[in-house]
């Protein structure tokens, strides 16, 4: 399982770096928000419980602790990405909408 999500995670950032390499505005703008996917999905993967269990089921006998932080990055990232990505947009659509006027 972790070797399908390292290549996943390769191919994801493979994918993003070509778009952003790319002349076109709305390429730059998809590729960075697959990037920002690529970084969450990597975090996501490394992080791990502490007892090497896959998923933290609390029972009544079994109390499973996990390490928020990855979560939080995960979050605070994704928050992060969307507010870039909808100032990119709005960038885009002004340098576009400058052009035609010309």
């Amino acid at each position: 399982m972790h070797t399908i999500t390292a290549i996943l995670v390769g191919l994801l950032f493979g994918c993003a770096i070509y778009l952003i390499l790319q002349r076109s505005f709305i390429k730059l703008v998809f590729g960075f928000g697959l990037l920002t996917h690529a970084v969450n999905l990597f975090i996501l993967s490394m992080s791990k419980s502490p007892l090497g269990k896959s998923a933290p089921i609390i029972t009544p006998g079994n109390l499973v602790s996990v390490d928020p932080l990855p979560q939080a990055l995960i979050l605070t990232a994704i928050v992060i990405g969307f507010g870039v990505t909808a100032y990119m947009i709005t960038l885009v659509y002004r340098i576009l909408k400058d052009a035609h006027d010309q």
